[in-house]
C-alpha cells in the first residue's frame, strides 16, 4: 500500500507517517516547512520506503503528480493558530481551504484511491451548548482558522457526494505529544508551557484555570484516523477524536509542577471541550488508550524538545493576543 501525507513534517504528520511505515506502507509526505520541521522526520532517515517531497499544496501544478497511483491520502497540511488567522486572513483561506481543494482535484482522477482523510478541527463547534459535544452540534466558528478548516471539510464532503470519492472527515480535540508545536500562544499549551518549565519561569495560565480540555495524546489521534481509513463505515462521515475525557488547565499545572500566574481570560474560548466519541467508536471500534497522566510524563519525558521554544510572560502574551481581544470582544 502507498499513502501520501500532506504536512508530514508536521506535529501530527509526523506521527501519522511513523505509523504508516510501521505498518509497512510505503510513505510520500507533501510539506512546505512552513510550520513542519524536516527534522521530525530525522529518526525515519534512510527508511527506503519514505520520500518527502518539499513542495506547496497552494502549487497545483507542482503537487498533482504526487496523488497519482497512491491508496491512501492523509490530509493534515494546514496553517494553524487564532491570533495570526485574525491578522492574515488571506494567507489562511489559501492553505486551508485552496490548499484543500487542489487536493481533492489531484486525487479526482485517482482510481486507485481508497480513502481521502480530512483533518478538520473541534474549533468549527465555537462555544458549543453541550458537552460531551456530539457531531450534530451547532456549527460556530470564532475565527478565521476554525473557519477555514470548516470549509475544507465542507469541499471535502461535496466532492464526496458530487465526484463520489471517498472521504471521511475527522475533527481533533486538543491534541498533545511529543513534536507538538513551540510556538503560538493558543493552541500549543504544551509547548508554552514546558518552555516555562525548562527556564524555572510560572506558567501563565488563562482565567482561573479551570477551564477543561479534552487532552488527546498524539499516538491516539493518528491511530483514529488509520481506523477511520480503514472502515468502510466512515466513508462521507464527520468525526470527532476525542480523550474521553476532559482536564483542567490545573491538573495540567499539577502533573507539571510549578508556579503558576494568571493571565486574561479570552474571549471566544469556551470553558470546556470535551468530544463525544460514541461515532467513531460505533463505526470503527477505536478506543484511545492513553491516559492523561500518561501523556504529561511522556511530555515530561521528552522536555528538551521544547529547549529553544520561546518563553512567553504576562507581558510578551498581552502583546501578542492585542488582536485577539480587538476582533474577540
Amino acid at each position: 500500500m502507498k499513502a501520501v501525507v500532506t504536512g508530514g513534517c508536521g506535529f501530527i504528520g509526523s506521527h501519522m507517517v511513523d505509523l504508516l511505515l510501521n505498518e509497512g506502507y510505503e510513505v510520500v509526505v507533501i510539506d512546505n516547512l512552513s510550520t513542519g520541521r524536516i527534522d521530525n522526520l530525522e529518526h525515519q532517515k534512510g527508511n527506503g520506503k519514505l520520500s518527502v517531497q518539499i513542495a506547496d499544496l497552494a502549487d497545483f501544478e507542482g503537487i498533482k503528480d504526487f496523488f497519482q497511483d497512491v491508496d491512501y491520502v492523509y490530509h493534515l497540511a494546514a496553517l494553524a493558530d487564532i491570533v495570526p488567522s485574525i491578522e492574515k486572513p488571506m494567507q489562511y483561506h489559501s492553505s486551508n481551504v485552496d490548499g484543500t481543494i487542489n487536493v481533492l482535484e489531484a486525487c479526482r482522477t485517482n482510481t486507485k484511491l481508497k480513502r481521502i482523510v480530512y483533518a478538520a478541527s473541534s474549533s468549527c463547534y465555537g462555544i458549543p451548548d453541550n458537552y460531551p459535544t456530539p457531531e450534530t452540534a451547532e456549527i460556530r466558528p470564532q475565527y478565521p482558522y476554525a473557519f477555514t478548516k470548516y470549509i475544507g471539510e465542507q469541499y471535502m464532503m461535496h466532492w464526496n457526494q458530487i465526484y463520489n470519492l471517498p472521504i471521511s472527515s475527522v475533527r481533533f480535540f486538543n491534541v498533545y505529544g511529543p513534536r507538538s508545536r513551540t510556538s503560538g500562544t493558543y493552541g500549543a499549551v504544551f509547548g508554552v508551557f514546558l518552555a516555562q518549565k525548562i527556564a524555572n519561569k510560572p506558567y501563565t495560565v488563562v482565567g482561573d484555570g479551570n477551564q477543561t480540555r479534552d487532552f488527546t495524546f498524539v499516538t491516539d489521534i493518528v491511530g483514529a484516523c488509520y481506523s477511520v481509513a480503514e472502515s468502510e463505515n466512515t466513508i462521507g462521515e464527520s468525526l470527532n477524536i476525542g480523550s474521553g475525557n476532559t482536564y483542567s488547565i490545573n491538573r495540567l499545572v499539577e502533573l507539571l509542577g510549578g508556579e503558576k500566574v494568571h493571565i486574561p481570560k479570552r474571549p471566544g474560548e469556551p470553558d470546556c471541550t470535551f468530544a463525544d466519541t460514541t461515532k467513531i467508536k460505533k463505526l470503527t471500534g477505536w478506543e484511545p488508550k492513553v491516559s492523561f497522566e500518561e501523556g504529561v510524563a511522556t511530555m515530561i519525558d521528552h522536555i528538551d524538545y521544547w529547549k529553544e521554544a520561546p518563553v512567553w510572560d504576562t507581558e510578551s502574551i498581552k502583546e501578542a493576543t492585542a488582536d485577539w481581544f480587538k476582533y474577540l470582544k
